[in-house]
């Protein structure tokens, strides 16, 4: 058993009823009311008691430290009494309200090490003394980094104090206790000290309950400690997979112990400013311990350009085809115009990265993200009710409050499509206003000076140098926001039915097809019929294929005139999560021919099936529309033969995905998992536990999903 599949073991090795738990503030809170500390402080002062409350736990088969299983623990009634009481007077951010979902900067961080983040603070301080706010904000995150110095010598202790102890390797230790004394006084030396203090301050955003943490661009800031120590000969190309594999195989914690993985994203590749490619030999180390830790935790995307080495391209693509579904390949010349159109600095833009599943974040200098979806297949079926849902949704899991964006439209005086789409765009704008009106009232909180973070300022420039709280001023770029656009293909493969059957061939009147859809098809079967025989999106056809560079260039346009409560931009994002299903739950019959309840197209994928003329027609329909306009990012979901990964197919397959690239294609992540496969493992959940499959942003164990979303999986067209 290697080193890796032993932590492994040793993570799922859990006692029954523990859970996670983010509870021991209430000391901290406690004594900062006795002090009449302010918000800020009291904050600072519970992260102190988070942080130092419990023993670290160290795994047996730990090379490079940091878990939170000290904080699993099966609480008493009157334990999680006595935290409610307290915590209830404190609440937390939330996604909406910009809580995580945030990359640190840790090129700075490795920099200067957290005592040069300690000797900032100091001289902020003494150009804030006369700023009471600011200078107590800085006392707040001075609490919150001594906390977590403190909490790193801890380890220092615990690591000591296990010496001697059955099944602990004592070297390993030593070097676990010298690393971590290290980097509570003073900066990282070597690679095992840069990845040890990126390690700990990921699972420290952990502890404090913050979701979908990104480790960034992990193969530029760790690379020249990489660099450093193999030059030197103090590190080994295995021996750097096998450390960052025990760092991944961390991820798996989340999963055992909270039931669902940590969306942690890592980002490799890219191009410099210049244009020359950021592709590094630690870029490959990193895709290469992804792939051997083989969870669906850490979720890898790459960031592929023209210049990057068609062997880096290769490596990901040896990834991708064990099944992982990582790493996720992202388009670098259409996210940097995107994110240049955006107004972002030119340096900030070249060293984007990704949070959560796809979004594109600036590292370490915006504040965190948000986002949520935007049914565009419901503003259909409004639209096509003259006004009215006629599949209701009162009741069910809505995203906003579709209906009060309802316009009257009356069929019967539409004559044309020309008219139908200045209908539809009207109906369409109104949805959006309403979204918007509605994000402003979730993502605003009225008193943010209650709701400060201390700990997470420390890691965002420049909250040390403005003495601000990253929400409140103190990033370069405010949080910005991003309505998911909802069924792309569901959407405009309706469009080219209602163009095809109602206007084209005159089949029916818009009125005669509003009735079938409010009677979902019964009763009108031939009707459906003519509709499904339409033109759909997929298959590199230009008649319905224009409606989808419409549908990305229109609502981008709609929602960039828009802006945050902080003035942050608000992109738009091809991406559905898993959503499509849920919202496909509540929307009516569709004119594309899809039945009400069904689920609609997934992210910025094909409706699955009716891509039929293979990939190459696929990716040539899915590259037409101008994702620079898209600041957030794209999901196109492919299921593709496993056979395409053998060594004698796999050029041809990187051949495709540069000429879909070049073309300007945003992203593109592929399951390489078999239909029969797929089946075998519903029918007998017993015996595939650890296969994994790209979901949708994200990758998954395929038995732990909702027969719904395996279904979803399961239906996507299979590319030979």
């Amino acid at each position: 058993m290697t080193v890796t599949e032993a932590l492994k073991r040793d993570i799922r090795d859990r006692v029954a009823g523990e859970k996670h738990h983010y509870a021991f503030r209430a000391e901290g809170y406690r004594l900062g009311e006795e002090m009449g500390a302010s918000p800020s402080m009291k904050r600072a002062l519970a992260i102190r008691s988070l942080f130092l409350g419990r023993e670290p736990y160290i795994y047996k088969n730990d090379l490079v430290i940091g878990s939170f299983r000290q904080y699993v623990k099966e609480l008493t009634d009157e334990e999680l009494r006595t935290e409610k009481e307290i915590a209830v007077k404190y609440p937390e951010r939330s996604f909406s309200t910009n809580a995580d979902h945030f990359a640190p900067y840790m090129k700075d961080v490795l920099t200067v090490g957290l005592s040069g983040m300690a000797k900032r603070l100091a001289t902020s301080k003494e150009v804030h003394r006369d700023e009471p706010e600011r200078l107590d904000m800085l006392l707040s995150m001075e609490v919150a980094l001594s906390a977590f110095r403190e909490h790193i010598l801890a380890y220092a202790k615990k690591a000591r104090a296990l010496i001697g102890s059955e099944g602990y390797n004592t070297a390993a230790l030593l070097r676990i206790a010298e690393s971590c004394e290290r980097l509570s006084s003073s900066r990282p030396e070597s690679f095992y000290d840069a990845l040890t203090l990126t390690s700990l301050l990921n699972i420290a955003f952990n502890i404090e309950g913050r979701c979908a943490m990104a480790f960034g661009r992990m193969d530029q800031f760790l690379y020249p400690f990489y660099e450093r120590d193999k030059a030197a000969g103090r590190l080994t190309d295995d021996e750097a997979i096998l450390l960052l594999e025990n760092v991944f195989i961390k991820t798996h914690e989340n999963r055992v112990y909270n039931g669902d993985e940590q969306v942690l994203n890592i980002c490799v590749g890219g191009v410099n400013r210049d244009g020359s490619t950021a592709v590094n030999p630690l870029s490959y180390l990193i895709v290469r311990a992804v792939k051997n830790a083989g969870i669906p935790g850490p979720n890898l995307s790459a960031r592929i350009s023209s210049t990057t080495p068609d062997a880096f391209l290769d490596e990901c693509l040896v990834a991708i085809g064990t099944g992982l579904g990582y790493p996720a390949l992202m388009n670098d010349e259409v996210n940097i115009a995107a994110l240049k159109s955006f107004g972002y600095d030119e340096d900030d833009v070249y060293d984007y990265c990704f949070v959560g599943c796809i979004e594109n974040f600036i590292s370490g200098r915006q504040a965190p993200w948000s986002d949520s979806r935007f049914d565009t297949p419901k503003l259909l079926e409004i639209m096509m009710g003259g006004g009215k849902e006629y599949y209701s949704s009162r009741g069910k899991e809505q995203n906003f409050d579709v209906m009060s964006s309802a316009l009257s439209v009356d069929l019967s005086a539409i004559k044309d499509m020309n008219a139908f789409m200045a209908a539809f765009e009207k109906q369409l704008r109104s949805g959006a206003e309403v979204y918007m009106r509605e994000m402003w009232q979730r993502n605003g909180i009225p008193d943010p000076e209650n709701y400060t973070s201390p700990f997470l300022s420390l890691f965002c420039y420049d909250c040390i140098g403005r003495g601000l709280d990253i929400n409140m001023g103190g990033a370069k770029y405010p949080a910005a926001h991003a309505p998911g656009l909802m069924g792309v293909g569901t959407v405009v493969d309706s469009l080219a039915a209602i163009e095809k059957v109602v206007f084209n061939d005159g089949e029916c009147s818009l009125t005669e097809l509003s009735e079938a859809l409010k009677a979902n098809f019964v009763g009108y079967e031939a009707l459906r019929e003519r509709l499904l025989a339409a033109p759909k999106y997929g298959n590199n056809d230009e008649f319905v294929d224009k409606y989808a560079v419409w549908f990305v260039k229109f609502l981008s346009e709609v929602f960039r005139e828009y802006k945050t409560p902080y003035g942050g931009n608000v992109f738009v994002g091809m991406a559905s999560n898993v959503s499509n299903v849920y919202s496909g739950a509540i929307t009516g019959a569709t004119p594309d021919g899809r039945l009400a309840g069904v689920n609609l197209s997934d992210a910025a994928s094909p409706t699955y099936g009716k891509d039929k003329k293979g990939i190459t027609s696929t990716l040539l329909s899915c590259s037409k529309a101008d994702y620079t306009a898209v600041g957030c990012g794209t999901v196109l979901n492919q299921k593709l033969s496993p056979s395409m990964f053998s060594d004698e197919k796999r050029p041809r397959l990187l051949s495709l995905i540069r000429v879909y690239f070049a073309r300007g294609g945003q992203e593109i992540q592929i399951n390489s998992t078999s239909p029969e496969l797929l089946r075998d493992a519903m029918a007998h959940p017993e015996n595939y536990g650890d296969l994994v499959v790209r979901v949708s942003g994200f990758s998954s164990y395929y038995v732990t999903l909702d027969r719904r979303v395996q279904e979803d999986i399961l239906m996507r067209t299979q590319h030979e």
